[in-house]
């Protein structure tokens, strides 16, 4: 008994510094960061996977528990875990904007509903969108590359090691790519809604006691549902790629 209560601080920090990294991981990520999952369910999938990652997290310099310099450890861990779960929420912004672009050109921007998995209000085309996301990233087990993502996070930043604001930068300096990738995305729709406007356009200037006008709403919106059916398709590829871009991203960061 007395060998157990003093071996239990050493375990407890073993725990802990690998627990704040992957809740901070978890926080962030997408769909196991948003509101629908419970904190609860958050902190004990953490705790497990803190038990699971204790071998390789083993602290690169001896850590006093009760000190500041503990502190500033579990700050660097949750930051770390952070930066991880926002790297992989890129692709999930994606989406979001993807989803926001099209329902702006198909007209159905106006028909907002509360989203109870995000907490904010979006539009229909997105909350599809994240359905579809959910499903893609379960198939290609996303959740499994989350964990082996962290478990290297420890071999590449060590816990007591300190932060690499090199590879926060890199990952800063890559956002932009988020908004060209949503655009690609949304091309063609916004081509076919522009020419399908512009083709109105003409023939109300031809025609004009017909009023064409008030077709064009309507024609819009099916001929950009018909176009979104096509984006659709290709969707899953993309976010593979995404993926792997976002992998390279952290591989590069962690070298």
């Amino acid at each position: 008994m007395e060998l157990v209560l003093t071996q239990l601080p050493a375990l407890l920090t073993g725990i802990w510094w690998p627990f704040c990294r992957v809740l901070g991981m978890l926080s962030a990520s997408p769909i196991l960061g948003d509101n629908m999952v419970p904190i609860t369910v958050r902190v004990l999938l953490a705790l497990v996977l803190a038990v699971v990652l204790m071998p390789i997290a083993q602290p690169a310099v001896t850590i006093e528990p009760l000190s500041a310099h503990a502190i500033v450890v579990t700050l660097e861990q949750v930051l770390l875990g952070f930066a991880i779960g926002l790297a992989f929420h890129l692709t999930l912004a994606v989406m979001a904007i993807l989803g926001f672009t099209v329902s702006s050109q198909a007209g159905l921007a106006m028909a907002a509903l509360n989203d109870p998995m995000s907490g904010v209000s979006s539009d229909v085309i997105s909350a599809l969108l994240y359905v579809l996301y959910m499903l893609v990233f379960f198939a290609i087990d996303g959740h499994l590359v989350l964990v082996s993502v962290v478990g290297s996070s420890f071999r590449a930043w060590p816990v007591g090691g300190g932060i690499d604001l090199a590879s926060f930068q890199n990952i800063a300096l890559h956002l932009a790519w988020v908004l060209a990738a949503a655009l690609l995305l949304a091309l063609p729709v916004i081509f076919s809604a522009l020419v399908v406007q512009l083709g109105f356009g003409f023939l109300n200037r031809v025609a004009p006691s017909l009023n064409l006008f008030a077709l064009g709403f309507s024609i819009v919106t099916i001929f950009g549902l018909f176009m979104l059916g096509h984006v659709v398709r290709s969707i899953p590829e993309h976010y593979v790629r995404m993926t792997n871009q976002v992998l390279e991203l952290l591989r590069l960061g962690m070298r």
